[in-house]
């Protein structure tokens, strides 16, 4: 499908590089797709982290259903971490990240060096982009400064970017809201385009921090998913307030004594403001946040769908393992 500067993607074989090129400066990244648009050509972008999982790679994948050339960033953000030792912990593996994005059908991988992204850091960078609203509440409130950190970084790679569509996974709601509303506020040539949520078969989230959790940590934060689905039975019965809904998911979490609920919440899909009552407009999204372990983790879900069974899931997810 690409031509020119753009490698063809071609099936990866046994023992073969991925046909991906990676840059690292912003001169080469927004050569590279105002080259594709010149062609006519459609810019799918993916912006990650790093430590690809099979959610990235679904968003991979369906950026290349829909787009010509098809662009991962490859960027450990600290703007977004508020703690020295998390960004010290998130897993790095560029390798292994820039087989996947070969083999999902990305062309390009932009790896840029912190430097590149902020000159000057760690001096303090002076201009930065904050989402007022959407962005206060849930992990707003618990990791305060964090989506600064997020729309900032997304700001400056759609600059660099250009035209395009950008893929983010929607277990990171909050985040894609914010990016959502950056996006409409700064009017960016971008469209964006949210993607189900990737669930192990026992219903966990994929997340690049789960390879953090121990055996039994890990099974424990299934705890997240069964509140979720429980807060979307409890929510089709007729006459159940928001509360109730709420108390539902919060007692399931309670089953499980290894895991401490931050929040479970039922919130407006726009704005993420919690309603007074069920009756009001909708859509409604159900949230969760809990430690687990050393980790937290995060979840959410669409409470509209008929229930299907947890082998099945492929539901409502960037991104924190999109971006």
């Amino acid at each position: 499908m690409t031509t020119g500067l753009f490698p063809t993607v071609v099936p990866a074989t046994r023992g073969a590089a991925p046909a991906v090129r990676v840059v690292g400066t912003v001169e080469e990244f927004s050569a590279a797709l105002d080259l594709a648009r010149s062609l006519g050509q459609v810019v799918g972008l993916v912006p990650t982290m790093g430590a690809l999982h099979a959610g990235h790679r679904s968003l991979i994948e369906r950026a290349a259903a829909e787009c010509d050339v098809v662009a991962v960033t490859i960027f450990v953000n600290p703007l977004q971490f508020g703690e020295a030792s998390d960004i010290e912990h998130y897993p790095r593996t560029f390798d292994a990240d820039v087989a996947v994005a070969g083999d999902s059908g990305a062309a390009v991988v932009f790896a840029p060096s912190v430097e590149e992204m902020y000159p000057g850091f760690p001096a303090v960078v002076a201009t930065s982009v904050s989402v007022a609203g959407v962005s206060d509440g849930w992990e707003g409130s618990s990791r305060p400064g964090h989506f600064d950190g997020v729309a900032t970084v997304v700001a400056k790679l759609f600059a660099m970017a250009g035209r395009c569509r950008a893929y983010f996974g929607e277990k990171d709601f909050q985040q894609l809201a914010v990016v959502r509303r950056m996006a409409r506020d700064l009017s960016f040539p971008v469209e964006i385009v949210g993607c189900d949520t990737v669930r192990d078969t026992d219903g966990l989230a994929l997340s690049s921090r789960n390879v953090r959790l121990s055996a039994d940590e890990r099974t424990a934060a299934t705890v997240l998913s069964r509140a979720l689905r429980a807060g979307a039975a409890a929510m089709a019965r007729s006459g159940t307030s928001v509360e109730e809904v709420e108390g539902c998911m919060a007692r399931v979490v309670a089953g499980e004594p290894s895991v401490a609920l931050d929040y479970a919440a039922v919130v407006r899909s726009d704005d993420l403001s919690r309603p007074g009552s069920l009756d009001g407009p909708g859509p409604f999204r159900l949230l969760i946040a809990a430690q687990v372990g050393p980790v937290r983790l995060i979840d959410n879900l669409d409470p509209a769908p008929p229930a299907v069974p947890v082998g099945a899931m492929r539901s409502a997810d960037d991104g924190e393992g999109t971006v």
